[in-house]
């Protein structure tokens, strides 16, 4: 060690060292408190708590509902980044969860993390994985919700998430933390309340998902009686366990369990399992009607999604042609 000239293994502690790696005083300047501290995606920008009613700004910053109309009233600017913000400019987020009770991707049902690329519709307020919206609408120039159909241009794709770019979830640089800017909490909306004392001064979207926020606490109560712990049946039973007592002799954050209980299968697995025959469809044309033999036992959950499509109709008035060469 150290023997070479050019070497920078050195027999003793440089002063460098000594003061960044190995002890000594730290110089506490500017930059104290500025090291990167990360905010979830699933939470809101302004409480840093998991967000329930999420809404986001044209630059892909979410809040809570609940936590910004009252700043906004307040204040006048965006929470994060300090530049005047109205009401009016706020999106709607549609998240979908899974069975799991985790936020997801509806087209390619990959479950969203840290790591996920995010972006959300400005026209619908669809959130999707980057991935399916650059497969299914920018390669192929289609331009429409993966969802609902309905048209958009490339400037309404917000980001919501971006792994290269993950400075605006420095939460230390929000606007409202390094200013110590806070709404109290009686301050504007309380959902407990008959009247929304700032119904007046929100648009109609938000003042429609105010009544639904209100619904949804009034039914909380009902619904947590009359929640009950699903049990394993002889049908959704799994042959593998729920994995509680490994958990538990492992973990202290989880509660004792004794007794090995098996897990449920999800809906969906069972379902699917069952079927055992072809399926039936039938499409009118001018010309006739052409009977249609499906494959459900070798393709369930595509068969059951064309059939859910068609009794929507989904498929009415479409035009049918062979001008493409094999193609029927």
């Amino acid at each position: 060690m150290g023997k070479k000239q050019h070497q920078k293994d050195k027999m003793y502690l440089t002063a460098t060292e000594w003061s960044q790696f190995y002890g000594g005083k730290k110089h506490v300047g500017n930059n104290a408190g500025s090291e990167f501290r990360r905010l979830p995606f699933d939470h809101c920008a302004l409480s840093l708590q998991p967000f329930e009613h999420p809404f986001c700004t044209p630059e892909g910053v979410v809040y809570d509902l609940m936590h910004i109309v009252p700043f906004l009233k307040k204040y006048g600017v965006d929470p994060a980044t300090g530049k005047p913000l109205d009401k009016k400019a706020l999106l709607k987020l549609n998240f979908i969860k899974n069975s799991d009770g985790k936020y997801h991707c509806p087209v390619l049902f990959k479950v969203f993390n840290e790591n996920s690329h995010i972006v959300a519709i400005k026209t619908t307020g669809n959130v999707f994985s980057y991935e399916a919206v650059e497969q299914l609408n920018l390669r192929n120039k289609n331009f429409k919700d993966l969802l609902t159909d309905e048209p958009f241009v490339k400037n309404d794709i917000i980001t919501i998430q971006d792994p290269s770019n993950l400075e605006k979830f420095n939460f230390n640089n929000f606007h409202h933390v390094k200013n110590k800017l806070f709404v109290t909490e009686d301050s504007d909306i309380d959902q407990n309340s008959d009247n929304y004392r700032n119904l007046k001064s929100v648009n109609s979207v938000t003042r429609d998902v105010l009544e639904e926020i209100k619904k949804e606490a009034a039914n909380k109560k009902s619904e947590k009686k009359s929640e009950e712990k699903s049990k394993a049946d002889k049908f959704n039973a799994a042959h593998y366990s729920t994995g509680a007592v490994a958990a538990s002799s492992t973990s202290t954050a989880v509660d004792p369990a004794t007794y090995q209980e098996a897990a449920i299968l999800d809906d969906d697995v069972v379902r699917y399992a069952k079927l055992k025959k072809k399926g039936y469809l039938q499409i009118v044309t001018n010309l006739g009607p052409l009977n249609i033999e499906l494959h459900c036992d070798m393709t369930p959950k595509t068969c059951e999604n064309f059939i859910k499509l068609s009794k929507s109709g989904y498929y009415d008035d479409t035009i049918f042609h062979r001008s493409i060469k094999n193609f029927m």
